[in-house]
C-alpha cells in the first residue's frame, strides 16, 4: 500500500536540512542517516548519503533514477554467504 498523495512522500526533516546545507555550501561529504524509510527527492541528487544497515553506514550516491524510491532499498541488511558445503569424504553411502 502506498502513501496518500494528500500527505506527500515521507522525508526525514533533519536529512533534508543537511542536504540543503550541503547544496548551498557546495561542499560534498557523506551525510549519515538511520532513516531507511526516507523517500529520495530531487534535491538529493548528487549527494552521498550513508545509510545504516544495522551494522555500519553504507555510502549511497543518489542519482536521478532513484527518485521516488526509499533509501533502504539500496542497502542490503543481510549477507548471503552461500549454502553449506558438504565434504565428500564424510558423506555416508546408503
Amino acid at each position: 500500500m502506498s502513501r496518500s498523495l494528500k500527505k506527500g512522500p515521507f522525508v526525514f526533516y533533519s536529512l533534508i536540512k543537511k542536504v540543503d546545507q550541503m547544496n548551498s555550501n557546495r561542499f560534498k561529504s557523506v551525510i549519515l542517516t538511520w532513516s531507511r524509510s526516507c523517500t529520495i527527492i530531487p534535491i538529493m541528487i548528487g549527494n552521498t548519503i550513508g545509510v545504516y544497515n544495522g551494522k555500519e553506514h553504507i555510502p549511497v550516491l543518489v542519482s536521478d533514477q532513484m527518485i521516488g524510491h526509499k533509501l533502504g532499498e539500496f542497502v542490503q541488511t543481510r549477507n548471503y554467504r552461500g549454502h553449506k558445503k558438504h565434504d565428500k569424504k564424510t558423506k555416508t553411502k546408503r
